[in-house]
């Protein structure tokens, strides 16, 4: 990072993430497991443009919050994963989900997740965060359930009263 405005870590931290699309983009990878540009862009809640995605996804991996590998069995594709400094970001990314439960007007299949989250602490979070290192980093399994699959349960337990737009 060059020319920043301050040492402020406040600061620091909204000039890495502070646009709109990076954060919705690392909440996709982590908590969708959407590796692909193909599945982060056609399952995007909130529709982003491709041309977007692809400069956060660039912008993300010059950062160091996410790397990018020719997937094996495609070499036209590329797989995203987290690194250790985007994993590091769950409890904020907790902290953001609950205030965003208590102050606006959230849907209850999109802030589940959030809630469990919130209700299970910092003990949840750690072990999420091993999850995602398993997942990500390749770090051995710890053996415990899986958080995100508990998280993706109670969203799909939800998704079906999910409200139609007329």
């Amino acid at each position: 990072m060059t020319d920043l405005r301050s040492g402020c870590p406040i600061n620091l931290t909204l000039e890495v993430l502070g646009d709109r699309w990076s954060l919705i983009v690392i909440r996709d990878i982590m908590f969708g497991d959407r590796r692909y540009f193909r599945v982060l862009h056609r399952e995007s809640e909130e529709k982003i443009a491709s041309n977007i995605l692809a400069d956060r996804l660039k912008r993300l991996v010059a950062l160091g919050l996410l790397t990018r590998a020719d997937d094996p069995d495609h070499k036209q594709k590329a797989r995203y994963s987290l690194t250790e400094r985007a994993i590091q970001l769950v409890p904020l990314l907790v902290q953001m989900g609950a205030w965003g439960r208590r102050h606006l007007p959230v849907t209850p299949e999109l802030s589940i997740r959030a809630q469990l989250l919130e209700e299970g602490g910092p003990a949840l979070w750690a072990d999420f965060m091993d999850e995602l290192r398993t997942a990500h980093l390749g770090q051995p399994p710890s053996g415990k359930p899986s958080v995100l699959a508990r998280l993706q349960a109670a969203y799909e337990a939800l998704a079906p009263a999910k409200r139609t737009i007329v």
